[in-house]
């Protein structure tokens, strides 16, 4: 793939976890959509008062919160944390 499109130029600088985190927000993003069409094919059949839908229902809402998390988590721009030697001279 090449990283002309716009989503992946920023994630160019970003290590592996980032890029996997911010891959999997956009997957939890796509299961909500898909929850959410289930709230109303099982609306149509049982009603909303029905276990089933509002499991549908609860299902949306955790993806969602699940894919922001990973969202912030994958295109926030974090700090290296690795120890550098070369800062260890005038020790």
């Amino acid at each position: 793939m090449a990283l002309h499109m716009p989503i992946l130029k920023f994630m160019k600088n970003r290590n592996f976890g980032q890029k996997v985190s911010f891959f999997i927000a956009i997957l939890s993003y796509v299961g909500a959509v898909a929850c959410f069409v289930g709230v109303f094919i099982m609306k149509a059949d049982l009603g909303l008062d029905h276990p089933v839908t509002s499991s549908f229902m609860a299902s949306v809402v955790f993806f969602i919160c699940v894919g922001v998390v990973l969202q912030v988590i994958g295109t926030t721009n974090l700090p290296s944390l690795r120890f550098d030697e070369k800062g260890k001279e005038g020790e």
